[in-house]
């Protein structure tokens, strides 16, 4: 059986490590290389660096703080914001990173997705899903760049059967793609490794996951999916993986501001039945 992975996540603006809700309010957190030092110190199985900013101001990846942190530490180590070229991806990887997270540049180009699987190998390309529950109505949404088309749900619909909207730019634009079917896109015709997904509801809040959401993209794609947005309690990770049938867990707030280490977060998981590295 595959184990379960617990991963931290620095999302990076400016240059530090910053921590909001909904992808605003945000808090300075750190210097990005020195918590991802600690992090590996306290056995995290992977870390994740995304630069929450770049694909909405247009900014250079952050290649300098990826070569500090590939100096420092020998954890897998996944970066994403402002990837637009295979160009981004080669300097990324060159930099020391071992996989890339695609959001913007691949809901604007799937065939992006594709073009870099085939030459990178599926297993560095991440496509991270920003969803956000949808405002419910009887219109149907225009996914014309996927070849296909779905109804949205009135809200007495809704509560049987949620549905999600993909974002871009950091969470500020709601491209009017059901999540659903852009993960099995990306998963089945697309080539990607492995599904970042992010729910913009719980993001930062410290309610738990959505679960729903989790569950809902776990079911439909074969490729792993990492549970991320709204952890607050060890529970919650747990959660995540028995009712999101989530493969690993991505984390902030508990474990940047002290709430909780990730060698907590592995025996609560390990008592409970989980099978963490």
């Amino acid at each position: 059986m595959l184990t379960k992975r617990i991963i931290p996540c620095l999302d990076v603006k400016d240059g530090r490590v910053v921590k909001g809700i909904s992808f605003v309010q945000l808090r300075d957190a750190g210097d990005p290389v020195e918590c991802a030092r600690i992090y590996e110190e306290q056995g995290a199985d992977e870390l994740v660096y995304l630069d929450i900013t770049a694909s909405h101001e247009k900014r250079n990846i952050i290649i300098d703080i990826v070569k500090r942190t590939a100096a420092e530490v020998s954890m897998p180590l996944t970066v994403g914001g402002g990837i637009r070229t295979i160009d981004d991806i080669k300097e990324l990887l060159h930099a020391g990173a071992d996989k890339v997270s695609v959001n913007t540049a691949a809901v604007e180009d799937p065939e992006f997705v594709r073009k870099a699987s085939e030459k990178f190998g599926s297993q560095c390309i991440v496509v991270a899903i920003d969803a956000k529950r949808r405002e419910a109505q009887w219109d149907m949404a225009d996914t014309s760049n996927m070849g296909e088309t779905f109804t949205y749900y009135t809200p007495s619909h809704a509560a049987l059967v949620p549905a999600w909207d993909v974002y871009t730019h950091g969470g500020r634009k709601n491209r009017g793609i059901d999540a659903v079917l852009w993960a099995k896109k990306v998963d089945e015709e697309l080539g990607a490794g492995e599904i970042l997904l992010t729910s913009m509801d719980k993001d930062g809040t410290k309610e738990g996951y959505d679960l729903d959401l989790t569950f809902s993209i776990s079911q439909a794609v074969s490729i792993p999916v990492i549970a991320s947005g709204g952890a607050g309690k060890l529970e919650h990770l747990y959660l995540a993986f028995i009712e999101g049938k989530a493969d690993a867990v991505l984390a902030a707030s508990i474990f940047h501001f002290g709430e909780f280490t990730v060698p907590q977060a592995k025996r609560f998981l390990q008592e409970k039945g989980i099978n963490v590295r």
